[in-house]
């Protein structure tokens, strides 16, 4: 594994592609005008955007090698690692990158929705396609922010760069949307795989030794990011994730209540809670009543 840049800064990675910095807390790159590159693992200090107008084999996200797609957006948040190895070669890249830092958006509207927008923490295989008409409208909206970038900076330039990163980022909610709508088959196969981890983990000996599932062992389980399966549950559902897996414990916590012979301690510790009473509080906020009153209306 070879050595791994370290860029705090958007100057650091400007240094890295040659080219001049306007503003020392935002971006916008037309990457066709940077000169081909050789590769490097970079650890980066910031929020990144890229637009990539070709198909090329050049970015490694996380543990990952993603082949972009024509017209694809991946969202990369502060202390992600991309890039790949320097094997000799050098890449031309085609398309954009937005670049922002995390102290432009302090005390902004902005700064307080960032949380907001998962995507910042989804794999690169969950990165958003888009229609020709998105990306129009993506390269619009880059065009925007670059615009004021080669204006002198001034006491407005802040707060008109940050709302346009803030339209940027309301439209990409919205393609996400479209796109967990657009691949329903796809979301319908992941769901299924999901009752189907659920049923087999409840079935096994699995929750006695490692206890309930949780939101991110199910997203692992099935090649997700937590936030990503998350996000794409709650659209199918209009659940949460965690929600789901509750109601999922209830429902197998109320097969279990049939069996008269066995305590409702010894089927907490069965379904993998730690203290019987975890169950007892979950069962009342779920059903309205304890888990005895439950099996006094049953029997």
């Amino acid at each position: 594994m070879g050595e791994i840049l370290k860029m705090n800064t958007i100057h650091d990675y400007h240094e890295f592609l040659g080219v001049k910095t306007l503003h020392p807390l935002v971006s916008v790159i037309d990457l066709s005008e940077v000169p081909p590159l050789r590769m490097a693992r970079k650890n980066l200090g910031f929020y990144t955007v890229f637009l990539k107008d070709v198909k090329c084999g050049d970015l490694r996200y996380g543990r990952k090698m993603y082949d972009y797609q024509e017209g694809t957006l991946v969202f990369i948040g502060p202390g992600q690692i991309v890039g790949d190895d320097d094997n000799g070669t050098r890449v031309q890249a085609k398309g954009w990158a937005l670049l922002f830092h995390p102290d432009l958006l302090l005390g902004t509207s902005l700064g307080r929705k960032m949380k907001d927008y998962s995507f910042f923490s989804y794999e690169a295989n969950e990165a958003l396609h888009m229609s020709d008409r998105e990306r129009e409208i993506v390269i619009n909206c880059f065009q925007e922010i670059r615009e004021e970038l080669e204006h002198a900076i001034d006491k407005h330039s802040r707060s008109i760069i940050t709302a346009n990163i803030e339209v940027f980022l309301n439209h990409c909610v919205r393609f996400y949307d479209r796109q967990f709508i657009t691949r329903k088959d796809v979301n319908k196969d992941i769901l299924t795989r999901f009752e189907d981890l659920l049923n087999g983990y409840f079935e096994s000996d699995a929750p006695v030794s490692y206890g309930l599932p949780s939101v991110a062992f199910c997203a692992d389980k099935l090649n997700l990011s937590a936030n990503y399966f998350g996000d794409l549950i709650k659209k199918e559902t209009g659940k949460s994730a965690q929600e789901y897996i509750q109601f999922t414990i209830i429902d197998k916590v109320k097969e279990r209540f049939a069996d008269s012979s066995k305590s409702v301690s010894e089927i907490a510790y069965e379904m993998g809670f730690k203290y019987p009473h975890h169950l007892s509080r979950l069962f009342k906020k779920m059903e309205g009543c304890s888990p005895n009153e439950y099996r006094v209306a049953l029997n």
